[in-house]
Protein backbone atom coordinates (compact mmCIF):
# COMPACT_ATOMS: atom_id res chain seq x y z
CA UNK A 1 0.00 0.00 0.00
CA UNK A 2 2.84 2.37 0.84
CA UNK A 3 4.46 1.70 -2.56
CA UNK A 4 1.19 2.45 -4.34
CA UNK A 5 0.83 5.67 -2.37
CA UNK A 6 4.38 6.66 -3.32
CA UNK A 7 3.63 6.03 -7.01
CA UNK A 8 0.47 8.13 -6.81
CA UNK A 9 2.36 10.97 -5.11
CA UNK A 10 5.01 11.06 -7.84
CA UNK A 11 2.41 10.85 -10.62
CA UNK A 12 0.58 13.76 -9.01
CA UNK A 13 3.81 15.75 -8.72
CA UNK A 14 4.52 15.05 -12.40
CA UNK A 15 1.01 16.11 -13.34
CA UNK A 16 1.31 19.34 -11.33
CA UNK A 17 4.71 20.11 -12.89
CA UNK A 18 3.28 19.53 -16.35
CA UNK A 19 0.07 21.46 -15.80
CA UNK A 20 1.73 24.47 -14.15
CA UNK A 21 4.80 24.74 -16.42
CA UNK A 22 3.07 26.49 -19.34
CA UNK A 23 0.71 28.65 -17.30
CA UNK A 24 1.97 31.67 -15.33
CA UNK A 25 1.67 30.34 -11.79
CA UNK A 26 5.19 28.88 -11.27
CA UNK A 27 5.70 25.13 -11.59
CA UNK A 28 8.79 25.21 -9.34
CA UNK A 29 6.86 27.07 -6.65
CA UNK A 30 4.04 24.55 -6.72
CA UNK A 31 6.46 21.63 -6.45
CA UNK A 32 8.01 23.24 -3.36
CA UNK A 33 4.55 23.66 -1.81
CA UNK A 34 3.42 20.11 -2.62
CA UNK A 35 6.62 18.55 -1.29
CA UNK A 36 6.00 20.40 1.95
CA UNK A 37 2.38 19.21 2.11
CA UNK A 38 3.17 15.61 1.13
CA UNK A 39 6.30 15.38 3.22
CA UNK A 40 8.33 14.14 0.23
CA UNK A 41 12.04 14.80 0.60
CA UNK A 42 13.50 14.42 -2.90
CA UNK A 43 17.29 14.18 -2.81
CA UNK A 44 19.31 15.44 -5.73
CA UNK A 45 18.05 17.06 -8.92
CA UNK A 46 17.14 13.98 -10.98
CA UNK A 47 13.41 14.36 -10.47
CA UNK A 48 13.33 18.05 -11.43
CA UNK A 49 15.54 17.39 -14.44
CA UNK A 50 13.31 14.59 -15.71
CA UNK A 51 9.99 16.39 -15.29
CA UNK A 52 11.40 19.52 -16.90
CA UNK A 53 12.57 17.37 -19.81
CA UNK A 54 9.03 15.98 -20.02
CA UNK A 55 7.68 19.52 -20.31
CA UNK A 56 10.31 20.23 -22.98
CA UNK A 57 9.10 17.30 -25.08
CA UNK A 58 5.52 18.57 -24.86
CA UNK A 59 6.56 22.10 -25.91
CA UNK A 60 8.40 20.57 -28.88
CA UNK A 61 5.23 18.74 -29.90
CA UNK A 62 3.01 21.83 -29.64
CA UNK A 63 5.41 24.14 -31.50
CA UNK A 64 6.87 21.55 -33.89
CA UNK A 65 5.67 23.40 -37.02
CA UNK A 66 7.23 26.67 -35.83
CA UNK A 67 10.47 24.89 -34.93
CA UNK A 68 10.68 23.21 -38.34
CA UNK A 69 9.90 26.49 -40.16
CA UNK A 70 12.47 28.47 -38.17
CA UNK A 71 15.12 25.79 -38.67
CA UNK A 72 14.55 25.50 -42.43
CA UNK A 73 14.38 29.27 -42.97
CA UNK A 74 17.35 29.91 -40.70
CA UNK A 75 19.50 27.53 -42.74
CA UNK A 76 18.10 28.94 -45.99
CA UNK A 77 19.04 32.47 -44.98
CA UNK A 78 22.57 31.46 -43.95
CA UNK A 79 23.20 29.54 -47.18
CA UNK A 80 21.27 31.59 -49.75
CA UNK A 81 20.56 34.93 -48.06
CA UNK A 82 16.91 34.41 -48.99
CA UNK A 83 15.10 37.66 -48.13
CA UNK A 84 11.90 35.78 -47.31
CA UNK A 85 13.76 33.83 -44.59
CA UNK A 86 15.43 36.87 -43.01
CA UNK A 87 12.70 37.49 -40.43
CA UNK A 88 12.84 33.91 -39.13
CA UNK A 89 16.65 34.03 -38.99
CA UNK A 90 16.50 37.19 -36.88
CA UNK A 91 13.87 35.59 -34.64
CA UNK A 92 16.29 32.72 -33.97
CA UNK A 93 19.08 35.19 -33.18
CA UNK A 94 16.84 37.00 -30.70
CA UNK A 95 16.07 33.68 -29.00
CA UNK A 96 19.81 33.03 -28.70
CA UNK A 97 20.41 36.52 -27.27
CA UNK A 98 17.55 36.11 -24.77
CA UNK A 99 19.02 32.79 -23.61
CA UNK A 100 22.39 34.29 -22.62
CA UNK A 101 21.33 36.14 -19.42
CA UNK A 102 19.61 33.03 -18.03
CA UNK A 103 22.64 30.87 -18.80
CA UNK A 104 25.08 33.24 -17.09
CA UNK A 105 22.92 33.98 -14.04
CA UNK A 106 21.93 30.33 -13.70
CA UNK A 107 25.56 29.19 -13.62
CA UNK A 108 26.51 31.85 -11.08
CA UNK A 109 23.53 31.70 -8.72
CA UNK A 110 21.88 28.27 -9.13
CA UNK A 111 23.36 26.82 -5.92
CA UNK A 112 22.45 29.92 -3.90
CA UNK A 113 18.89 29.96 -5.22
CA UNK A 114 18.29 26.24 -4.58
CA UNK A 115 19.71 26.39 -1.06
CA UNK A 116 18.46 29.77 0.17
CA UNK A 117 15.31 30.64 -1.77
CA UNK A 118 13.32 27.40 -1.84
CA UNK A 119 11.40 27.65 1.44
CA UNK A 120 7.61 27.43 1.08
CA UNK A 121 6.98 30.77 2.80
CA UNK A 122 9.39 32.49 0.37
CA UNK A 123 7.43 30.94 -2.51
CA UNK A 124 4.28 32.48 -1.04
CA UNK A 125 5.77 35.97 -1.37
CA UNK A 126 7.14 35.36 -4.86
CA UNK A 127 3.72 34.13 -6.00
CA UNK A 128 2.35 37.49 -4.90
CA UNK A 129 4.96 39.17 -7.10
CA UNK A 130 3.96 36.97 -10.04
CA UNK A 131 0.30 37.85 -9.45
CA UNK A 132 1.08 41.58 -9.37
CA UNK A 133 3.06 41.38 -12.63
CA UNK A 134 0.22 39.55 -14.38
CA UNK A 135 -2.26 42.13 -13.11
CA UNK A 136 -0.19 44.96 -14.59
CA UNK A 137 -0.26 43.53 -18.13
CA UNK A 138 -3.77 42.01 -18.02
CA UNK A 139 -5.19 44.51 -20.55
CA UNK A 140 -2.14 45.12 -22.75
CA UNK A 141 -2.45 44.52 -26.48
CA UNK A 142 0.89 44.94 -28.24
CA UNK A 143 1.61 45.60 -31.91
CA UNK A 144 4.97 43.89 -32.48
CA UNK A 145 4.96 40.72 -34.56
CA UNK A 146 7.85 38.28 -35.05
CA UNK A 147 9.54 40.53 -37.61
CA UNK A 148 9.35 43.66 -35.44
CA UNK A 149 11.55 42.48 -32.56
CA UNK A 150 15.01 43.86 -31.77
CA UNK A 151 18.02 43.10 -29.58
CA UNK A 152 16.74 45.26 -26.72
CA UNK A 153 13.45 43.31 -26.62
CA UNK A 154 15.34 40.02 -26.53
CA UNK A 155 17.61 41.12 -23.68
CA UNK A 156 14.71 42.39 -21.59
CA UNK A 157 12.80 39.12 -22.00
CA UNK A 158 15.99 37.14 -21.31
CA UNK A 159 16.59 39.05 -18.06
CA UNK A 160 12.97 38.42 -17.06
CA UNK A 161 13.49 34.70 -17.61
CA UNK A 162 16.55 34.89 -15.33
CA UNK A 163 14.39 36.26 -12.51
CA UNK A 164 12.18 33.18 -12.92
CA UNK A 165 15.03 31.00 -11.64
CA UNK A 166 13.61 31.94 -8.24
CA UNK A 167 10.87 29.46 -7.15
CA UNK A 168 7.47 31.13 -7.19
CA UNK A 169 8.37 33.48 -10.05
CA UNK A 170 6.70 31.89 -13.06
CA UNK A 171 9.02 31.46 -16.07
CA UNK A 172 6.20 31.70 -18.58
CA UNK A 173 4.67 34.54 -16.58
CA UNK A 174 7.91 36.53 -16.38
CA UNK A 175 8.73 36.15 -20.07
CA UNK A 176 5.18 36.87 -21.24
CA UNK A 177 4.94 39.92 -18.96
CA UNK A 178 8.26 41.24 -20.29
CA UNK A 179 7.29 40.45 -23.89
CA UNK A 180 4.03 42.32 -23.61
CA UNK A 181 5.64 45.26 -21.80
CA UNK A 182 8.02 45.74 -24.75
CA UNK A 183 5.00 45.78 -27.06
CA UNK A 184 4.66 42.26 -28.47
CA UNK A 185 1.30 40.95 -29.61
CA UNK A 186 -0.09 38.19 -27.41
CA UNK A 187 0.55 35.49 -30.02
CA UNK A 188 4.14 36.65 -30.54
CA UNK A 189 4.75 36.93 -26.79
CA UNK A 190 3.49 33.40 -26.26
CA UNK A 191 5.54 31.93 -29.10
CA UNK A 192 8.72 33.77 -28.07
CA UNK A 193 8.26 32.70 -24.44
CA UNK A 194 7.91 29.00 -25.16
CA UNK A 195 10.48 28.78 -27.92
CA UNK A 196 12.82 30.50 -25.46
CA UNK A 197 12.08 27.72 -22.97
CA UNK A 198 13.54 25.14 -25.35
CA UNK A 199 17.26 26.09 -25.41
CA UNK A 200 17.34 26.76 -21.66
CA UNK A 201 15.61 23.51 -20.73
CA UNK A 202 17.60 21.51 -23.28
CA UNK A 203 20.87 22.98 -22.00
CA UNK A 204 20.00 22.19 -18.39
CA UNK A 205 19.06 18.63 -19.33
CA UNK A 206 22.30 17.99 -21.23
CA UNK A 207 24.47 19.51 -18.50
CA UNK A 208 22.64 17.47 -15.84
CA UNK A 209 22.95 14.01 -17.40
CA UNK A 210 25.93 13.30 -15.14
CA UNK A 211 23.85 14.19 -12.06
CA UNK A 212 21.22 11.62 -13.07
CA UNK A 213 23.83 8.93 -13.74
CA UNK A 214 25.47 9.50 -10.36
CA UNK A 215 22.22 9.81 -8.40
CA UNK A 216 22.21 6.92 -5.87
CA UNK A 217 18.42 7.14 -5.51
CA UNK A 218 17.65 6.98 -9.21
CA UNK A 219 17.54 3.20 -9.62
CA UNK A 220 15.34 2.72 -6.55
CA UNK A 221 12.89 5.38 -7.77
CA UNK A 222 13.10 4.65 -11.49
CA UNK A 223 9.44 3.61 -11.82
CA UNK A 224 7.99 6.57 -9.85
CA UNK A 225 10.24 8.92 -11.84
CA UNK A 226 9.16 7.34 -15.15
CA UNK A 227 5.45 7.65 -14.32
CA UNK A 228 5.95 11.26 -13.24
CA UNK A 229 7.82 11.90 -16.50
CA UNK A 230 4.94 10.52 -18.60
CA UNK A 231 2.37 12.46 -16.55
CA UNK A 232 4.38 15.64 -17.10
CA UNK A 233 4.44 15.24 -20.90
CA UNK A 234 0.68 14.70 -21.12
CA UNK A 235 -0.21 17.47 -18.66
CA UNK A 236 2.13 20.03 -20.26
CA UNK A 237 0.81 19.33 -23.75
CA UNK A 238 -2.84 19.90 -22.86
CA UNK A 239 -2.12 22.71 -20.42
CA UNK A 240 -0.18 24.64 -23.07
CA UNK A 241 -2.98 24.15 -25.61
CA UNK A 242 -5.44 25.47 -23.02
CA UNK A 243 -3.21 28.42 -22.14
CA UNK A 244 -2.91 29.40 -25.81
CA UNK A 245 -6.71 29.67 -25.86
CA UNK A 246 -6.66 31.72 -22.62
CA UNK A 247 -4.09 34.13 -24.07
CA UNK A 248 -6.12 34.58 -27.25
CA UNK A 249 -9.08 35.67 -25.13
CA UNK A 250 -7.07 37.95 -22.82
CA UNK A 251 -7.98 36.28 -19.51
CA UNK A 252 -4.64 36.59 -17.71
CA UNK A 253 -6.28 38.32 -14.76
CA UNK A 254 -7.61 34.98 -13.50
CA UNK A 255 -4.06 33.69 -13.10
CA UNK A 256 -3.28 36.85 -11.18
CA UNK A 257 -6.16 36.13 -8.78
CA UNK A 258 -4.93 32.56 -8.37
CA UNK A 259 -1.36 33.63 -7.52
CA UNK A 260 -2.65 36.13 -4.95
CA UNK A 261 -4.87 33.54 -3.26
CA UNK A 262 -2.30 30.72 -3.17
CA UNK A 263 0.49 33.09 -2.13
CA UNK A 264 -1.51 34.39 0.82
CA UNK A 265 -2.60 30.87 1.89
CA UNK A 266 1.02 29.63 1.78
CA UNK A 267 2.26 32.59 3.87
CA UNK A 268 -0.47 32.11 6.46
CA UNK A 269 -0.68 28.33 6.79
CA UNK A 270 2.47 26.59 5.52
Amino acid sequence: MSELLLLLKYIFLGFVQGFTEPIPISSSGHLVILRELFGINIHGLSFEILVNFGSLIAVFLVYRKDIIRLTVNGIRYILKRDAHAKSDFHFIMYLVIATIPTGIIGLLLEDYISSRLSAAIFVGFTLLITGAALWIIRNLRGRKSDGDLNVKDALIVGLAQSVALIPGISRSGATIVASMLVGMKQETALRFSFLLYIPVSLGVTILSIEDIVKDPNFSALAIPYLLAFIATIIATFYSLKWFMHIMANGNLKYFSYYCFIVGILVILFI
